[in-house]
């Protein structure tokens, strides 16, 4: 068994290579190999955003406060609020962050696979955004 106390690991600001706006992100947790699970708490200002990524076994989310925004390649945006959880298939090419308007925090849930849980690609624009 291990405990990781509460405080005991660092909030950082997300790095603006993955990220549009500012989104801070808490990690919750990396398990070791055999296991694969990787969480982590997201908070996005309004307006903040991923890139485009996707992941090798897929992404789950929930929502635990707010108002935000998903989209998968292709698809139409969609709305989500605090409660909702989202499944993204392994491979899916998405993005996710706040409403416009409206900050959003989420617990992202996703496995490595040879120690890689997100291959990030191009940064959503304000157009595809629909600033």
């Amino acid at each position: 068994m291990k405990i990781i106390a509460c405080g005991s690991v660092p909030t950082i600001i997300a790095p603006d290579r993955y990220f549009t706006g500012r989104v801070l992100q808490t990690p919750i947790i990396e398990t070791e190999a055999p296991a694969r699970l990787r969480a982590t708490l997201v908070s996005f200002e309004p307006g903040a955003r991923t890139h485009w990524h996707t992941h090798p076994f897929g992404q789950t989310l929930h929502v635990t406060s707010g108002a935000g925004l998903a989209q998968t390649w292709g698809g139409p945006i969609l709305e989500i609020r605090a409660g909702d959880t989202i499944w993204f298939a392994p491979g899916e090419k998405h993005w996710h962050g706040a409403a416009p308007k409206s900050a959003m925090t989420h617990i992202a849930m996703q496995e490595a696979l040879d120690g890689v849980a997100v291959d990030w690609l191009e940064a959503v624009s304000g157009e595809q955004y629909g600033s």
